[in-house]
């Protein structure tokens, strides 16, 4: 998604509430309700907090496990300026929510900062490696983070190798236009997957889900290259990405074509177009999507509807939906440049939680999928 491109250029029954350690293998098989919570202990440690829709403060895990998400995302950087989402607080995050019994999904973006269809910056220390190197880095740093998970009784469900990977990664050398190179980066992740969390699907991941031709090229050119991958995650955001039918096509598609299931692992919408931090909202209009306004009930209907198509999808292929952080309010310093703490959010008005700091009611749409 290019919401970082812009700001610089401008699941079937609800969870138990408390799951215990033998159901989080049986979840996988139940339609993923998830949510992405990567902000979450920057959040935490700068003060923000998290309530019922009644004021009852609670750790934010549990509510979303106690409201049904069963499935949480956490992101991955190498070595990101402000220290979080790094491996350290990533495996901290991954054994909160396998106590809380959740299923996790790991997301490699290969970046110490954000990766996306108009940004794959390399890490700055891998910035003068040879290709050779880099391939060894990538498997090497997905080794690592695996391990570490392991070793803390944390092992991922699932890990995607890459972050919306529509122009690549590891610009130039794994871009667009250097098909074999990408596809040899993703085989050392894929393979570091494999042998470190033989249990996780590999997931691969594009942004615009409503665009077959990508998906089709994308995933032709991995296929015939080698790639192997387990899953198919699409970002889908229905103010950028087309309409909900051009999603329902490229879903029913590619997962017929690939014989894989797949899952919308990115989306969301405003539950107002209000601004909470002073920072300019990437989504303020008062009705994003016709028939959809940026409303509580926008919100929810809206994740019906993308939930619905997903759902939708024939033999039972439509795995699950995301909804990407959840947990992101509105905190003075957990803004989106982790190398500016001075910088705002522009996605308070999408999470989760309102600006009183309360469940909205598609965290309950959400957890009964």
């Amino acid at each position: 998604m290019k919401r970082r491109t812009a700001l610089t250029a401008a699941v079937a029954a609800p969870a138990l509430a408390v799951l215990g350690s033998g159901t989080a293998a049986s979840a996988q098989t139940a339609f993923a309700r998830g949510a992405d919570i990567s902000s979450l202990a920057k959040s935490e440690a700068l003060g923000g907090s998290y309530m019922w829709p009644d004021g009852w403060k609670e750790d934010a895990i549990w509510i979303l496990q106690k409201s049904g998400v069963n499935w949480i995302r956490l992101k991955v950087w190498v070595n990101p300026a402000d220290g979080y989402n790094n491996k350290a607080r990533v495996v901290a995050l991954a054994k909160r929510a396998r106590a809380a019994g959740l299923n996790v999904l790991v997301d490699f973006h290969y970046s110490d900062s954000w990766a996306d269809p108009g940004q794959q910056t390399k890490p700055a220390a891998w910035r003068n490696y040879t290709f050779a190197q880099l391939r060894t880095a990538v498997y090497d740093h997905t080794a690592d983070v695996l391990g570490a998970l392991a070793a803390a009784g944390a092992t991922p469900q699932m890990v995607q190798v890459g972050n919306e990977l529509n122009g690549g990664m590891l610009w130039p050398e794994g871009r667009y236009d250097q098909l074999d190179q990408l596809a040899q980066l993703l085989v050392s992740g894929a393979n570091a997957v494999y042998a470190k969390a033989p249990g996780a699907k590999v997931m691969l991941h594009l942004a615009e889900g409503g665009n077959n031709s990508l998906f089709r090229w994308f995933f032709d050119a991995m296929q015939s290259r080698g790639v192997r991958w387990d899953a198919i995650g699409a970002s889908y955001y229905p103010y950028w990405h087309g309409s909900l039918s051009g999603l329902q096509s490229n879903l029913n598609d590619v997962a017929s074509r690939y014989a894989k299931p797949v899952y919308v692992v990115e989306t969301a919408y405003p539950f107002t177009a209000a601004d909470a931090d002073g920072f300019a909202n990437i989504v303020s209009s008062s009705t994003p999507v016709s028939g959809y306004p940026a409303s509580t009930t926008g919100q929810s209907n809206m994740l019906k509807a993308i939930a619905n198509v997903v759902k939708a999808v024939p033999n039972g292929r439509g795995a699950g939906v995301f909804w990407w952080e959840a947990t992101w309010t509105a905190v003075k310093g957990n803004g989106w440049d982790p190398a500016d703490p001075s910088s705002g959010n522009g996605w308070e008005n999408q999470a989760l939680f309102d600006y009183a700091w309360k469940a909205t009611p598609a965290l309950k749409t959400l957890g009964t999928l």
